[in-house]
């Protein structure tokens, strides 16, 4: 269904975005800090939960969507093709900042999955995302399109809960790192917004 190289390089976009500190992170490094491993590992699972459920809205979407007309799904892929292309020339273009930890009350580890679920699902930033990221991965004439998306997304969502999860169990060196990481502050626009900025030009070349 899917080429090696496709999955390799969409799992070396995954990757790339988890490597640059953005909301899912600092949450995660959040919760680790202040309610233990445990907590922060929870909220890790609640990120996944909330990715998940923007995994199959988009799956669902899209597939009816490619279901309808081939041109339809051709143009909702160029549609997030130039989205992803406005996010890399935004965040390119952003002054630099210090990632900061976000302060939030202390809550048992259950509650701390709960509220990241909510927060990850009523991000309209993330599920923009995932209309726009998906479809770049995703080829019609190589099988069932909302198999395609549930593959790339459960891939996405573990790979995500690897992540937080270290996180969660480096919290006693978290605070070192986070002071010591102030230069990818300073370039993470720069990074992500290149891979913004390859992902929308890859359907360009796709076509020709």
């Amino acid at each position: 269904m899917f080429e090696i190289s496709s999955l390799v390089s969409f799992v070396v976009v995954v990757f790339g975005l988890f490597l640059i500190p953005g909301p899912a992170v600092l949450l995660t490094a959040t919760r680790s800090i202040q309610g233990g491993r445990k907590a922060g590992i929870m909220a890790g699972l609640g990120i996944a939960t909330g990715d998940l459920i923007h995994t199959l809205f988009a799956a669902a979407g899209l597939s009816a969507i490619l279901m309808t007309s081939a041109v339809a799904f051709n143009i909702v892929k160029f549609l997030g093709a130039a989205y992803l292309l406005y996010l890399g020339i935004r965040a390119i273009l952003e002054k630099p900042t210090d990632p900061q930890l976000p302060k939030i009350s202390q809550v048992s580890p259950l509650k701390s999955y709960k509220l990241a679920i909510f927060v990850e699902m009523l991000n309209p930033k993330t599920a923009l995302f995932f209309l726009a990221f998906l479809p770049q991965f995703v080829h019609a004439e190589r099988g069932a399109t909302f198999v395609q998306f549930l593959i790339l997304g459960l891939i996405f969502v573990f790979l995500g809960i690897i992540y937080t999860t270290m996180i969660a169990l480096g919290v006693r060196v978290l605070g070192r790192v986070v002071k010591r990481i102030a230069w990818i502050g300073r370039w993470s626009g720069k990074i992500i917004g290149s891979i913004y900025i390859a992902l929308g030009l890859k359907v360009a070349f796709q076509q020709k």
